[in-house]
């Protein structure tokens, strides 16, 4: 390793949103049997992904038309999620430090007459919806209604979430985060949902589309996690993408929000081009908003190749003094009756220029180990997690 205390000067930690590679043990418990979003997707679509694969992808596990790597550039292995749950806060928190002793509420028949009446009387506005739905679905469903009404559309999922979707020429933005804000405030105690989220669209009755104007509203994080340590630390830390929403920005110098993952990919390079010390923390997240939750198998399996075929550039960008990481929060499998997350072990892939070839890292016991890892290079740590730090030497 590199750098004046022989630590990475850089750390590029990119979550691939949703990338899950196999079924936990608990998995039955979450209704989850069978899932294995990589592998399921490459029985049902042959990938290329000839950088991944070299980097030791395939070592992980096996996986169809995936190869293990007789020399890998990457070191390889794959986490469990410690905490209960399989949702983005859960997953994204245990990577900072943060285990749940239990899961975040979920509210499957939406929520009760209590919270709905106190929240509109609070937006001066009724709503509509207040059921589990698909966020595609349900705008299709409600919203000509909420156009003719001015009512939003309230919908949650499997997730430990409180969306509000409304036409971007009904509801302006301004008063859509407005309304969001006052939910999240809303939202405490037994109802503490894990994130309220905005999910504007436009069009019209038939064609309603979403835009790319999302924001979440998460629960703020307990303090002492690996953004906050780091901060303590004075080491700079740069976000693209939901990152700073999941994290309320703690720790965060500089952000960028993203489109989709093309555009997160090029901020991503962008970043490299000004950032040459701290932590760069990415999340690409239409693996899962996109292609998972739609059971879009084809679509997702193209990100993958996406993904893969960017890679190259991303090399381009490191030096000696650089780490990457990459990784997945939870799975989301597409080729499943279900359309929500699944509980699944994630991958781990660890890349240095020079690295003379891969260590197998194992099955690391919680996603914590990574965030362990980020703090122990730049001289800190936290709470939870074994560092990995000098198998990477």
């Amino acid at each position: 390793m590199s750098g004046a205390d022989g630590n990475f000067r850089r750390v590029t930690w990119i979550v691939l949103d949703s990338v899950g590679i196999g079924e936990m043990p608990d998995a039955a418990a979450y209704g989850d049997c069978g899932s294995d979003t990589l592998g399921n997707i490459a029985r049902k679509r042959t990938l290329y992904l000839p950088n991944l694969e070299k980097l030791g992808l395939g070592n992980i596990k096996p996986l169809e038309h995936i190869a293990p790597a007789d020399h890998p550039a990457g070191a390889f292995g794959r986490c469990a999620l410690a905490s209960p749950g399989k949702d983005t806060t859960t997953g994204h928190w245990e990577m900072a430090g943060i285990h749940l002793a239990k899961p975040l509420p979920l509210f499957p028949r939406g929520f009760p007459p209590e919270i709905m009446q106190e929240f509109e009387q609070r937006i001066g506005r009724g709503t509509l919806g207040n059921y589990a739905a698909s966020g595609t679905e349900i705008i299709q469903e409600l919203g000509e209604e909420h156009m003719r009404t001015g009512k939003p559309i309230v919908y949650t999922s499997a997730d430990s979430v409180f969306q509000v979707a409304t036409h971007e020429e009904v509801i302006p933005l301004w008063e859509l985060y407005k309304i969001c804000e006052t939910a999240r405030q809303l939202l405490r105690g037994p109802y503490e949902v894990g994130r309220v989220i905005d999910r504007p669209f436009i069009g019209k009755p038939g064609a309603f589309t979403r835009t790319p104007n999302r924001k979440d509203f998460a629960v703020p994080p307990p303090k002492g996690m690996l953004l906050d340590q780091l901060e303590m630390k004075n080491v700079p830390v740069f976000s693209v993408g939901k990152i700073f929403d999941v994290f309320l920005g703690r720790g965060i110098q500089e952000h960028e929000k993203t489109k989709n993952n093309a555009d997160g990919m090029a901020k991503t390079l962008a970043a490299l081009d000004e950032f040459d010390h701290g932590l760069l923390f990415v999340n690409l997240v239409d693996f899962d908003q996109l292609y998972g939750h739609r059971n879009d198998v084809e679509g997702y399996a193209g990100a993958l190749e996406e993904f893969d075929a960017w890679l190259p550039s991303l090399y381009r960008r490191l030096t000696p003094d650089d780490l990457l990481i990459l990784t997945a929060d939870h799975g989301c499998d597409p080729t499943t009756p279900s359309t929500d997350h699944s509980r699944e072990y994630v991958p781990l892939l660890a890349y240095r220029p020079g690295m003379p070839e891969g260590a197998n890292l194992g099955l690391r016991s919680t996603l914590s180990d990574i965030g362990q890892t980020v703090a122990e290079n730049f001289g800190t740590c936290i709470s939870k997690g074994e560092s990995f730090l000098t198998a990477l030497s």
